[in-house]
């Protein structure tokens, strides 16, 4: 069964999207921000779902180099952790950036003070993050597998939509993730459009899939009708 991302419902708002959701399947990933943000689990305790939760990322940044910002930053995390501790969900973490390619390494130091800190909380609270490659963004990290060892053992979220900007989908697919994110485009942009409306080639992403179960797969398109094209797309593969 293929999860849902919320983010095909973010304009409704989470109780009518998590209802319109169970009509199509049993695990959903919430993206946590707009209409979805979660001031604690009691909206998600009234369903039945399979839950993880893509923890807030808008305004969010591991990496800054202001050191203010990122304590922010790794403390809405860390209370995102503590509600997914609750729903016994999984949590999808963004990299961070920086501003400046001069700065990059500085950064990249940012960024792994930041990973040891959310280590420790994810370890508190029993739960599992996964950090998530990136699009075509500026100095974004993580938009390439040779960076994979800044995650220092903790498992990837791969989403072949940001991988297929970066031009590098064929070599993603080769490592292990401990989930994924599923949407198309055209190389360029990051569209989140439906499976089989870009030109991303599903057939070795879907072994590559079926090759790291049980790594969970996340439709994460745009619209409520390309999720269920995504899913019909997908099941005949």
């Amino acid at each position: 069964m293929f999860g849902v991302s919320t983010c095909c419902l973010q304009h409704t708002p989470l109780s009518a999207a998590l209802e319109q959701l169970e009509t199509v399947t049993d695990t959903v990933e919430v993206v946590d921000g707009g209409l979805h943000f979660l001031d604690g689990p009691d909206i998600l305790e009234t369903f039945s779902f399979r839950y993880f939760i893509h923890a807030p990322a808008r305004s969010v940044n591991i990496a800054s180099l202001l050191t203010p910002i990122r304590r922010a930053s790794v403390e809405v995390i860390t209370r995102c952790f503590e509600i997914a501790a609750e729903a016994d969900a999984g949590v999808v973490v963004h990299p961070g950036y920086c501003a400046w390619q001069e700065v990059r390494e500085a950064a990249i130091g940012q960024f792994r003070i930041s990973l040891e800190e959310l280590k420790i909380a994810a370890d508190e609270r029993s739960v599992t993050f996964f950090m998530e490659n990136m699009p075509n963004w500026g100095h974004f990290f993580l938009r390439t597998p040779d960076e994979l060892p800044m995650l220092d053992g903790v498992g990837l979220a791969l989403d072949v939509g940001h991988a297929h900007t970066n031009g590098c989908l064929e070599h993603w697919i080769e490592y292990p993730a401990a989930h994924y994110h599923l949407h198309d485009n055209n190389g360029n942009e990051d569209a989140h459009t439906a499976v089989g409306d870009g030109t991303i080639d599903f057939a070795p992403v879907m072994e590559a899939v079926r090759r790291n179960s049980p790594a969970t797969p996340v439709i994460e398109v745009a619209t409520f009708e390309g999720a269920i094209r995504s899913i019909e797309a997908l099941r005949r593969l």
